[in-house]
């Protein structure tokens, strides 16, 4: 497995592209699932008090044997203190993505792959066929292609192995363009915009 590479954020650190989601991940599962993703070779988990399974990533990364500082933990307050934005396919964000782009602020992807939604398009499994690949992780590695931070998820041992067994190929530009061409500004989540804020 190739090294999953790093986004320079504009504080100067470094977090890597490619990282293990564990939300609607029940505590009772969370550890165990954390920790077929380390041993699968993940080095970032994200989650958020939200989710109410921090106390569980913890018990995984200290089980793992891994050393502490070579396991990036992302994890969010509530949804008016972060930017992290709904990307997939049929959601491109190009105007929000070109925002942050010249802002120098990296994008974390969620719903990356539209929650399954986009797997039977006819485009992304033609692109599977040709590079002997799942359609999800086509689809994630087209997020890797344009540079997004991503975090797919799943309680699947197999399916969290699959899903970082990505840095060995590589999408042509003709393939992204093809598949950033299905936008249809089409979300599966809600819209941030209509979040209820916390109260002053």
């Amino acid at each position: 497995m190739s090294a999953v590479p790093d986004i320079l954020l504009n504080n100067g650190q470094s977090i890597p592209q490619f990282g293990f989601g564990v939300f609607l991940i029940k505590p009772e599962d969370t550890a165990e699932a954390v920790g077929t993703a380390l041993q699968a070779g993940y080095r970032h988990v994200d989650t958020a008090e939200m989710y109410g399974n921090e106390r569980e990533v913890g018990e995984a990364i200290r089980k793992s044997g891994l050393d502490r500082a070579d396991v990036f933990v992302t994890s969010k307050l509530g949804n008016g203190a972060v930017n992290q934005i709904e990307v997939h396919p049929y959601f491109t964000q190009d105007d929000v993505r070109a925002f942050c782009a010249e802002h120098q602020i990296a994008i974390e992807a969620w719903s990356p792959i539209a929650r399954g939604n986009v797997l039977e398009d006819p485009t992304i499994n033609l692109t599977a066929r040709q590079v002997n690949k799942s359609p999800a992780q086509v689809v994630l590695r087209w997020h890797i292609e344009r540079g997004d931070i991503v975090f797919p998820k799943s309680v699947t041992p197999a399916r969290i192995k699959e899903n970082i067994d990505i840095f060995d190929f590589e999408l042509s530009g003709e393939d992204v363009e093809a598949i950033s061409a299905l936008n249809k500004s089409q979300r599966t989540g809600p819209d941030p915009d209509k979040f209820d804020m916390i109260p002053d």
